[in-house]
């Protein structure tokens, strides 16, 4: 069995492949490199086929989407340690080892994320992941280092090795022992806050997710859909009540899903005075869904503690819009 093995998961991302994938094998130090093609309909596997013979290739029938894409692929991979990583990610000499040390460091830390830079802009943090994830009461997500739009330039103020509630899907390093432990991401989610559920429940499970800065990779990001794409909207706003009514306690599900049911609805005023109509029927479908969901949504409840005590016990879309806190460091000081 290996000690760690990075997984790509891929679905018709050849340009990617072809651009990443030599800089993946050059540094990840030995440890074999898999890449787990979604059902691709391009040419991706040919590519991988005749220049890539080195990695490990995970054919599979269907296109599962990240989340049953990879809880298919990674059953299939005999690791101690799995890293997940996207294909549009460019890594760096070394970037393996220290994610692998803070999970050796720290017993209770089941997963962990490099410092993701932006590929484009160099300089900056990149949008899904940045410097660790964070979750507010009401499962809005934010970064050390992004809220919403406003992306920080790194400047090494996060530099500090830390718990955080979420972990990028970018890059995950996760106990594979862990994972399994918990049944993988949630599959029905298909894509989009998988991760971000996985890692709740994790907590809830008594583990710790840690962000780790001296691992550093760059993100291209919004490679599979843009970010004004009807489907990515849907998925977001279905999977976020989805991922809060399985997490929260008892006490707390109602209200906070009444909340989010309102701001969900004042966004959607917002996307159609923007002349995104789509985007608005796409949380009227979201909401639809989430209906649907509901008797199964039960079901994945469970006796787990609440694990509620990370997150961010305030309103991010408050704080940022109404009081103009931008950044990570003016929330700490709230």
């Amino acid at each position: 069995m290996d000690e760690v093995a990075v997984v790509i998961l891929n679905y018709n991302g050849r340009a990617f492949l072809e651009q990443f994938l030599p800089g993946v094998l050059a540094h990840s130090e030995g440890h074999p490199v898999y890449v787990a093609d979604n059902a691709s309909t391009d040419d991706s596997v040919a590519l991988l086929t005749s220049r890539f013979p080195a990695v490990r290739l995970i054919r599979l029938s269907d296109n599962l989407g990240y989340a049953g894409g990879y809880n298919a692929a990674l059953r299939q991979v005999p690791a101690r340690h799995y890293i997940l990583l996207n294909s549009d990610v460019e890594v760096t000499p070394g970037w393996i080892m220290p994610l692998l040390r803070l999970l050796q460091r720290h017993p209770r830390a089941a997963a962990c994320q490099p410092k993701i830079r932006s590929f484009r802009r160099r300089s900056e943090l990149e949008y899904a992941g940045a410097a660790g994830g964070y979750l507010d009461y009401l499962g809005y997500p934010f970064c050390r280092g992004r809220l919403f739009d406003t992306v920080e330039e790194d400047r090494g103020q996060y530099d500090d090795e830390r718990p955080v509630f979420w972990a990028t899907g970018a890059c995950l390093l996760v106990r594979a022992e862990v994972f399994t432990q918990l049944g993988g991401f949630d599959a029905d989610f298909f894509a989009h806050m998988e991760e971000i559920d996985f890692c709740w429940r994790l907590q809830r499970a008594g583990y710790e997710v840690w962000y780790c800065p001296n691992s550093v990779v760059y993100h291209v990001g919004g490679g599979t859909l843009h970010e004004s794409n009807p489907r990515k909207t849907f998925l977001n706003f279905r999977n976020s009540l989805a991922m809060l009514y399985k997490n929260l306690p008892a006490g707390r599900v109602f209200a906070t899903i009444f909340t989010r049911l309102v701001l969900d609805g004042l966004a959607g005023v917002q996307f159609l005075l923007k002349g995104r109509w789509r985007d608005t029927l796409a949380i009227i479908r979201a909401h639809g869904a989430f209906y649907g969901w509901l008797p199964k949504l039960r079901r994945k409840r469970t006796d787990l503690p609440a694990g509620t005590e990370r997150l961010y016990g305030r309103s991010i879309v408050w704080a940022y819009f109404a009081q103009g806190r931008k950044t990570y460091a003016r929330l700490e000081k709230a």
